[in-house]
C-alpha cells in the first residue's frame, strides 16, 4: 500500500481539510486488490487489467439504495486505474496522473450487500488521445453478477520538465 506521503503527493493544491475528508472517506471503504496494485510496479507497463474486493469498514443498515450508494461511490475509485497499467503509469493514488471521468454508467442486475465482499473485475479495452475506456463488472461471493459499469475518462500525465 502507499505510504501516506505518497497517498497526499498531488493533492498538495487542496486544502488539507478538504484532503482530510477525502482520505477519512476512502478509509470507510476496504479495497484489496487480488494482485499487485496500479501503483506496486510503476513504470513498468502492464495488462489493463485489475481486480479488487471491496466492502465497507462496518454493518450498514438493510435499505438497498444505501448499498448501491455505497456500490456507486466504489466504482468510480479504481476503474480509470485499469487504463494506466498498460502505460506503465502509477496513477492517482501516487498523483502521477490528471484525470477526470467524463461519463459512468452502472446497470444493477440483483440486490447485494456493500458490507460483504463484493469483486470489482475491471479493464480497459482501449485508451489512446488523452481518453480511456473502463469496464467492469461487480460480483457477490457466490460469483453472481450484480453490477455493470462502464467509465470514460480523461487521462493526463503532468508535464514532466
Amino acid at each position: 500500500l502507499p505510504t501516506s506521503a505518497e497517498r497526499l503527493r498531488g493533492y498538495d493544491h487542496l486544502p488539507p481539510a478538504v484532503v482530510e475528508k477525502f482520505l477519512e472517506a476512502r478509509e470507510a471503504i476496504d479495497l484489496r486488490y487480488v494482485d499487485e496494485p496500479p501503483y506496486g510496479k510503476f513504470g513498468e507497463p502492464r495488462e489493463p487489467h485489475s481486480q479488487v474486493w471491496f466492502r465497507t469498514n462496518g454493518k450498514l443498515d438493510d435499505d438497498p439504495l444505501l448499498h448501491v450508494v455505497l456500490a456507486t461511490y466504489v466504482s468510480d475509485m479504481t476503474l480509470l486505474d485499469s487504463i494506466l497499467l498498460a502505460h506503465g503509469r502509477g496513477g492517482w493514488a501516487v498523483g502521477d496522473v490528471v484525470g477526470a471521468s467524463l461519463d459512468h454508467a452502472m446497470w444493477f442486475h440483483r440486490p447485494f450487500r456493500a458490507d460483504e465482499w463484493l469483486l470489482y473485475d475491471q479493464e480497459s479495452p482501449s485508451a489512446s488521445g488523452g481518453r480511456g475506456l473502463g469496464q467492469a463488472r461487480i460480483y457477490t461471493q457466490d460469483g453472481s453478477l450484480a453490477v455493470s459499469v462502464i467509465q470514460e475518462g480523461v487521462v493526463r500525465v503532468p508535464w514532466e520538465g
